[in-house]
């Protein structure tokens, strides 16, 4: 009897269980309560690339670049690409053509360098580089920004592309700024000529770190630490030689390591913000011809913890307001243990892909940033667990990467889930919440952001947690016809999968752990 009534009962639990309805989370939107104009998503293809372009099968590089900047449509509907509006290209300071002697020991990340050592210029080199943006530009991408890491290593003090000595100096010859400048507006310059225009020159990378490697001890990549005083040194050097050649490209700094040193901090590159940007500092960059009043910040090391990544966020937003400066986030990757969030073992590709879309969410909602862009494309690593570090695995056939074969990780979507329809121009709308809950309860919940331009509205949610939601959007000022849902879940194949909502009184369904965009059309 016993067992009868038991099992009775289980039956009646499950039955109400399977009865009860998904929770609902209603969000009002008001299309004239815009904040912050988006300028683009991106990414960077540095590193890697000049081996696959020169040596891997054609169509590994033309799908590579149909998954980053294409943004046309499969036969169902799906994206058969997330659409970048940025991509960075590696100006190299010539490690390559050291070689071994570079001290830098993964040969991959050697970068080679157009200047010559007798002062001409080689333009055959960065082939790989220059393919794939060129095909960015093919594909309509908006946005395309040269960076740096290293001053050619003919103009560093100790020839070579990272500093030997531990001073958090500038590697850079102090009679060379002019020249590094000039060799920075010749890359643009020739480019240009060629019709491939760079809309960004960010001379400066990371200038917080030591970028120290000791004789002997191998280093993993170019790179120079610099100064406030030195950042301000290049700026103008490079503003001269800029309005020289006649460039309309803009210089964009400072490329700050993580994002409290925009803001705060003790040293010789923290507080940046303030630095460059407040009138009444020494070092204020105000009145350049080619120096908008534009900051870019790394969201490294600021990830881990609910609270203090928006803590910090909400800083940098709060003083880039203060000195009218417009804030980017122009480097991110899962380089700390952040995105474990305490678990152990291996990350599946979902998981990595939800704390991506976390991370992206909470820089665009509470830092305000006007843009965001990942570092990096493609790297070496497994499609399926731990994929922190790029959109795209690469399976090198051998150590000499003569060959190999990619797979679209589930990060690539997830930055598609906002680069893909939230394009230049349109403007980011503040959500009011049905549920009142905190911004930190949020970031365990339900996230949802929305963007509009005159012919759409744009939500992007994303659900970190275990159950299925429903979002009801209210959308007030925008009479909407119709609406597209993109899906991407931890499922294999489930990547901004299309289907199509005839109004929105039901609401939209957000599998646990999913992720959402709806594209309303007026």
């Amino acid at each position: 009897m016993k067992k009868i009534l038991f099992l009775t009962l289980s039956f009646i639990g499950i039955h109400t269980l399977h009865a009860q309805k998904p929770r609902e989370l209603v969000i009002k939107i008001n299309t004239k309560n815009k904040v912050q104009k988006i300028d683009n998503f991106g990414a960077a293809g540095a590193w890697f690339t000049e081996g696959i372009v020169q040596n891997w099968p054609a169509q590994n590089r033309e799908q590579m670049a149909e998954w980053l900047f294409s943004k046309d449509f499969d036969i169902n509907g799906n994206p058969k690409g997330i659409g970048l509006s940025a991509w960075r290209f590696n100006i190299g300071g010539g490690t390559a053509e050291q070689g071994d002697s570079s001290g830098i020991t993964d040969f991959r990340k050697r970068v080679e360098c157009f200047l010559r050592p007798d002062g001409t210029y080689d333009w055959s080199k960065q082939a790989g580089y220059v393919w794939f943006t060129k095909k960015a530009k093919e594909y309509g991408v908006e946005n395309l920004i040269a960076f740096s890491n290293t001053p050619p290593v003919q103009f560093t003090k100790n020839g070579r592309g990272y500093k030997t000595d531990k001073d958090y100096i500038s590697n850079l010859k102090p009679q060379h700024y002019g020249d590094y400048a000039r060799f920075l507006a010749t890359v643009l310059k020739h480019f240009d000529d060629e019709g491939l225009h760079f809309d960004y020159i960010s001379p400066i990378n990371e200038p917080q770190w030591d970028w120290y490697h000791a004789p002997g001890q191998g280093a993993k990549q170019e790179g120079s630490p610099w100064r406030n005083d030195e950042i301000a040194h290049v700026a103008r050097s490079l503003d001269s030689a800029l309005t020289a050649t006649g460039s309309t490209s803009k210089v964009l700094l400072t490329e700050a390591a993580q994002l409290d040193f925009l803001y705060t901090g003790k040293g010789n590159a923290t507080q940046q913000t303030q630095a460059f940007f407040d009138p009444k500092s020494r070092l204020a960059l105000t009145g350049l011809r080619n120096l908008p009043a534009l900051i870019g910040g790394h969201s490294y090391f600021t990830d881990k913890g609910d609270s203090a990544r928006i803590a910090i966020r909400r800083h940098a937003a709060d003083t880039t307001a203060r000195y009218g400066v417009t804030f980017w986030q122009t480097e991110y990757s899962m380089l700390a243990d952040g995105y474990r969030e305490g678990k152990t073992g291996r990350i599946p590709a979902i998981d990595c892909a939800l704390f991506l879309s976390k991370v992206i969410h909470d820089d665009l909602v509470h830092g305000n940033a006007a843009a965001w862009q990942l570092w990096n494309s493609w790297e070496p690593g497994n499609p399926d667990f731990d994929t922190r570090y790029y959109l795209i695995a690469l399976a090198p056939s051998s150590r000499e990467y003569v060959d190999g074969s990619i797979t679209a990780t589930k990060n690539l979507w997830a930055l598609g889930h906002y680069s893909r329809f939230i394009r230049p121009g349109m403007h980011r709308l503040n959500v009011e919440r049905g549920d009142k809950l905190s911004d930190v309860e949020i970031a365990q919940d339900l996230m949802v952001s929305a963007y509009t331009n005159e012919k759409r509205i744009v939500l992007v949610a994303v659900n970190y947690g275990n159950e299925e939601r429903v979002l009801r959007p209210e959308v007030n000022g925008f009479k909407v016809k119709g609406a597209d849902v993109y899906l991407t879940t931890g499922e294999k194949g489930v990547d901004m999968r299309r289907s199509k909502v005839k109004g929105l009184k039901e609401g939209v369904k957000i599998p646990g752990r999913g992720l959402v965009t709806v594209v309303l059309e007026k």
